[in-house]
């Protein structure tokens, strides 16, 4: 009788901190989401043109305005129309019109450095140590 209370017991508890563990994991996720909106805010300068899609689906594009510590405010660039912004709302946040991305920039440079490479190594093979006259010599 003893042994089946103690696993009864034991499998409530297990089953209990399993609970408070997911939801203690989703406020963390909400959070952390918060963080990562306030430092790009905070990383665009006023004026900046930006999308921002909030966590019920909305997306806002427009100019950012005034910063403050719980939120920010987003001035919509057809009608002029403020919308205040909480941090704690945003799902993402994206400079707007932002041009190439830096992976483009990646692989561009990428591209240039190993062109610049294989024409250091060929180009003495084939121009023979300077011998010849024609091609890309």
């Amino acid at each position: 009788m003893f042994k089946r209370t103690f696993a009864l017991l034991i499998a409530v508890i297990i089953l209990a901190t399993s609970f408070a563990f997911q939801s203690v994991q989703a406020q963390g996720q909400n959070t952390n989401d918060a963080t990562k909106a306030r430092i790009k805010v905070d990383s665009l300068g006023t004026n900046a043109r930006v999308d921002v899609k909030l966590l019920d689906g909305t997306k806002l594009k427009g100019y950012l305005g005034a910063k403050d510590q719980d939120g920010f405010t987003v001035t919509d660039s057809k009608t002029g129309a403020n919308s205040v912004v909480r941090y704690a709302e945003v799902a993402d946040v994206k400079k707007a019109g932002g041009g190439v991305s830096t992976k483009t920039w990646i692989i561009i440079g990428s591209g240039i450095a190993a062109a610049a490479v294989t024409w250091v190594i060929v180009k003495p093979v084939l121009c023979d140590g300077g011998a010849q006259t024609r091609g890309p010599c």
